[in-house]
């Protein structure tokens, strides 16, 4: 497929068909394996990713185009440094034209040289004010990539990060409605078991939760599995 020129009507029709793509994907992983599939097709790019912000955790790979993308990102979470980490903690664009001369992270460097990556761009995902990730694009060849390119990169981020966003929420929802009909099989169980209201049982529950430092959900996963509560107290001293 040509490039995209984001001055001419296909490429609307594309962004607008990929929202559609994206507003359809079924879950976070479609969401972002989409994004990139796209960067694939519109860019000047041999090799594309999404990295994604976690909340109070390093960054995860959300998708890539080869696993030469996840090596280099790998790379970087676990030493918690590099152009991708400093895109995504500053929210800003970083553009490497020729990595052979990159001096700013020279374990990197090393790295993505070996690699036969010779440039480089990452552009911030945010959504609300919130950081959500960094779209990634790789070249083999030096300066590959034009105010064009970057361009488009950015609106392909806008893109990503609304859809994944959105994506999140979802699951979220999807995680607490889970969590909900797990916790009233358990507390049926101890209902059923102890002849206690609805209540007493949420209320041997929480204490459970927080006797054992276990989140609620997982509590009550155990007692739906096994039927047995973490061994803290008896049961009947609640």
């Amino acid at each position: 497929m040509a490039k995209f020129d984001p001055a001419v009507p296909f490429a609307a029709d594309a962004f607008a068909q990929l929202a559609i793509e994206l507003h359809d994907a079924p879950g976070l992983e479609e969401t972002v394996d989409a994004v990139v599939q796209f960067a694939l097709q519109a860019e000047n790019c041999t090799y594309a990713g999404v990295a994604l912000a976690v909340r109070g955790a390093p960054a995860e790979i959300g998708a890539v185009t080869d696993p030469v993308v996840e090596e280099i990102y790998q790379a970087q979470i676990d030493a918690d440094e590099g152009p991708m980490i400093t895109a995504l903690t500053e929210r800003m664009t970083v553009y490497i034209p020729d990595t052979a001369a990159e001096t700013r992270w020279p374990d990197w460097q090393r790295r993505v040289v070996g690699l036969g990556i010779g440039s480089v761009l990452h552009v911030p995902m945010a959504a609300s004010d919130r950081a959500i990730g960094v779209l990634s694009l790789f070249n083999t060849r030096p300066d590959a990539f034009d105010n064009d390119d970057e361009a488009i990169a950015h609106i392909l981020a806008r893109h990503a990060s609304i859809a994944v966003a959105s994506a999140r929420h979802e699951e979220t929802m999807a995680q607490a409605v889970d969590a909900r009909k797990l916790v009233g099989q358990a507390m049926g169980i101890l209902m059923e078991r102890f002849d206690v209201d609805d209540d007493r049982a949420f209320a041997i529950l929480k204490r459970y939760s927080q006797d054992t430092n276990t989140k609620l959900r997982d509590v009550a996963q155990q007692l739906v599995d096994t039927r047995r509560l973490p061994a803290v107290r008896s049961e009947e001293s609640a």
